[in-house]
């Protein structure tokens, strides 16, 4: 097994995460802005039933956490999933899974940043956009520079706001729905079927509003990338993955329940903005002064997490790159603490690039970007499964024994997970604001493609000359 764990040994990263930050990061990048703000696109397509969407979507989380647990605790090095990918499927797919996964973190990151500037302007309307946009992109920064464990730490209390904000909002709203609350009789749960139905739009909208909350468990797999910065990876991933797929459900699943109860669906869908979240409501009713102004800390705070966590996966995504020679060498190279920082110049050029294009060229360039973003989250989902399916006959060829975390069920999970996240990919040209993935996400994968060939050829090229050293 040595050889196995030797590129860990090789990256410079440090050991330094404890299990309560691996298992709050995961966290701060699946939770975004968007339950808090009502989820409203979901609600809007499948009604109430948009409960039956988020609970279906967790268990294909839950096996896509399992599956990556299996790996890593195995091979927990730098790259993460990018880097298992790679082992298992070759240099072309690890190629470009990484790539279009690093690319997919920028838009995020370019996306949340604008988000937390104009969460800011809500206090100070008369503030320039790009003076918080810059602000929080020098700060989100500085955290990433630091020593890893410093990261860890300011990423678990954010996450923690979210997490605390959540569980207070759902205890709140199940006293609300059964007792009532001082002033205010019980809500009940007539809102599930008096507005049309619990299935007002008919079972294929679920099946549309599936394919828009698989977006909301996006970021489930960073825990993965914390595998080479662990202190004990063997225990700690596997059960950040496993806690962090059932928070996630648990959270989307029952907030998405008091939501359609307390409000109906066709309100709860136009629910966009902070003044008119269900949070909100639930909170004024409760007579928590200012309720308008909490939310907004925390949806702020969810962006910033949301930002900081993506920038700690786009740095490492680039170091494990150029770790194996498919980035430029210089971006493998670690600061005295272990931390990436090349790495992280790569990441800030293209939120810089993100962030302008979310400005400046909201309607046409930067919708092609985030469908280049969802498609490839979607792409990288399918590789990871492929990878299982190859990772486990491995070590049945090789007489090697079952990793100490599996998988229930595979293969047959894993091929049904595959199934259903490919059928996702495949509904999303039939929603609007995601018609864009197909268009922009294959050019993109076979430049992709283009780029490793020629990246390929000159590592062969130069392997081949005098006195150069053996190719990896």
């Amino acid at each position: 097994m040595a050889q196995e764990t030797a590129p860990v040994r090789q990256s410079g990263l440090r050991r330094d995460l404890s299990g309560r930050q691996v298992g709050m990061i995961a966290i701060g990048g699946a939770i975004g802005t968007g339950l808090f703000l009502g989820s409203g696109l979901a609600i809007s397509i499948a009604g109430p039933a948009v409960i039956v969407a988020y609970a279906v979507a967790a268990f294909a989380m839950l096996a896509l956490a399992y599956a990556l647990a299996e790996m890593i605790v195995v091979h927990p090095e730098a790259g993460g999933f990018g880097a298992i990918i790679q082992r298992c499927l070759g240099g072309l797919a690890g190629f470009v899974s990484r790539w279009i996964y690093w690319a997919a973190q920028v838009v995020n990151i370019g996306s949340e940043v604008i988000a937390a500037g104009l969460y800011l302007q809500f206090w100070y309307p008369q503030l320039p956009l790009w003076i918080p946009v810059v602000g929080f992109a020098v700060a989100m920064l500085a955290i990433n520079i630091a020593a890893v464990r410093f990261f860890g730490e300011f990423e678990y209390w954010f996450a923690m706001i979210k997490v605390v904000t959540i569980v207070v909002f759902v205890v709140l709203g199940v006293v609300y729905i059964i007792f009532g609350l001082p002033g205010q009789q019980p809500a009940g749960v007539g809102a599930l079927t008096e507005h049309g139905g619990f299935l007002p739009n008919g079972i294929g909208a679920v099946w549309l509003a599936l394919a828009v909350v698989t977006f909301s468990y996006l970021g489930t797999e960073a825990v993965s990338m914390t595998a080479a910065e662990s202190s004990n990876p063997e225990r700690d991933v596997p059960r950040a993955a496993r806690s962090t797929v059932l928070r996630l459900a648990l959270f989307y699943v029952l907030g998405m329940l008091v939501v359609v109860s307390i409000l109906p669906w066709n309100q709860a869908a136009s629910s966009d903005d902070v003044t008119q979240s269900p949070f909100v409501r639930l909170f004024s009713l409760v007579g928590i002064p200012a309720a308008a102004g909490i939310m907004n800390f925390v949806v702020l705070t969810a962006a910033l997490s949301a930002m900081n966590t993506n920038l700690y996966l786009t740095a490492r995504m680039t170091h494990s790159l150029a770790l194996d020679g498919y980035a430029p060498k210089w971006f493998a190279a670690v600061s005295r603490n272990g931390v990436p920082r090349r790495a992280l110049v790569l990441s800030a050029a293209g939120l810089a690039l993100a962030a302008s294009l979310a400005v400046f060229a909201e309607d046409t360039a930067f919708p092609i970007l985030l469908g280049m973003a969802l498609f490839g989250a979607l792409v990288v989902y399918l590789l990871i499964f492929v990878s299982h399916l190859v990772f486990r006959r491995r070590r049945v060829a090789a007489g090697l024994p079952p990793s100490p975390v599996e998988l229930a069920g595979a293969p047959v999970t894993t091929v049904l997970a595959m199934l259903f996240f490919a059928a996702v990919l495949l509904t999303t040209p039939f929603l609007g604001p995601f018609s864009v993935a197909w268009k922009a996400g294959v050019p993109f994968v076979v430049l992709l493609c283009v780029a490793y060939y020629v990246v390929h050829r000159r590592r062969a090229v130069a392997a081949s000359q005098p006195g150069a050293p053996a190719a990896e």
